[in-house]
């Protein structure tokens, strides 16, 4: 059953996924080669907890940590170890946190020192695809059209869309209805209404689409043993629009990138949030 969220509950839920923009952008700086995942893990606990918050992921389903870190064929659900980011990396990172009684959610895979193009132009083409699938997230239009759009793009550059897992609804629960897949046909599925919110997720491979589970239970990586990229917002519809509740703004300051990627889907500033 879908939840429909009153603008109140909207304004808490861009509060959680503003604690998690914020806490990758922290994370963004200290992305580089020698540094450990379980380094990273310390990092965002104890921002999260600083911003009177929960680390989402913590125990949720009994994961052991706060961040997903996967790194190069891991596609999700990485768990943090003490092995040492290489030059050349990449790493997918997503945290949640939980506030308010609502979570936020959501991911961005950073490269560690110099990238090989060809994993460069997977991870652009995998944001790209991100904001191709939250064009369609407006009233009237469906599930299908969402991951229709994703697929489209991602296989139109000859990419493997991950097909077992999928983006979710997002409210006092980490997950809800609908599942968002980030495939699909046009016009398929439910119809979307104002109020609505969900975490979109393209989770793309250079290679083959399939996955193996790895026998920690969570970890899944490419088939082929390939890269895999994965970016998420959290995004919610107001007046009939796409509204981003999210964003990757401080991520790209850390970073030091100019990007008006995001303004299509502003209909409220940032500013003092």
């Amino acid at each position: 059953m879908i939840k429909i969220k009153t603008r109140e509950e909207i304004e808490l839920m861009r509060e959680s996924a503003l604690i998690v923009s914020k806490t990758l952008g922290i994370l963004a700086a200290e992305v580089k080669p020698g540094v450990t995942t379980l380094q990273l893990d310390k990092i965002a606990e104890e921002f999260i907890r600083d911003q009177q918050a929960i680390p989402g992921f913590l125990g949720l389903y009994d994961f052991p940590n706060t961040l997903c870190m996967s790194p190069n064929a891991q596609v999700v659900h990485g768990i943090p170890n003490d092995k040492p980011l290489k030059n050349g990396d990449i790493i997918s990172i997503d945290c949640g946190a939980l506030k308010n009684g609502f979570y936020g959610d959501h991911a961005y895979t950073f490269e560690v020192g110099e990238v090989a193009e060809e994993t460069k132009k997977l991870l652009k083409v995998t944001k790209e695809s991100l904001y191709e699938g939250i064009r369609e997230f407006k009233v009237g239009n469906r599930v299908g059209d969402v991951g229709f759009a994703i697929q489209n793009y991602c296989e139109s550059h000859g990419y493997g869309v991950v097909r077992e897992l999928v983006g979710h609804g997002l409210g006092k629960k980490m997950h809800e209805d609908p599942e968002m897949p980030n495939y699909g046909k046009r016009g398929r599925g439910k119809k979307f209404k104002n109020g609505m919110v969900v975490a979109i997720e393209p989770m793309i491979n250079l290679g083959t689409h399939k996955t193996i589970h790895l026998k920690d239970g969570w970890t899944i990586l490419t088939a082929d043993g390939k890269p895999s990229a994965h970016f998420e917002h959290d995004v919610a519809i107001i007046n009939g629009k796409p509204e981003l509740l999210s964003t990757f703004k401080y991520v790209y300051d850390a970073l030091g990138i100019q990007s008006d990627e995001e303004d299509e889907f502003r209909q409220t500033e940032l500013t003092n949030k």
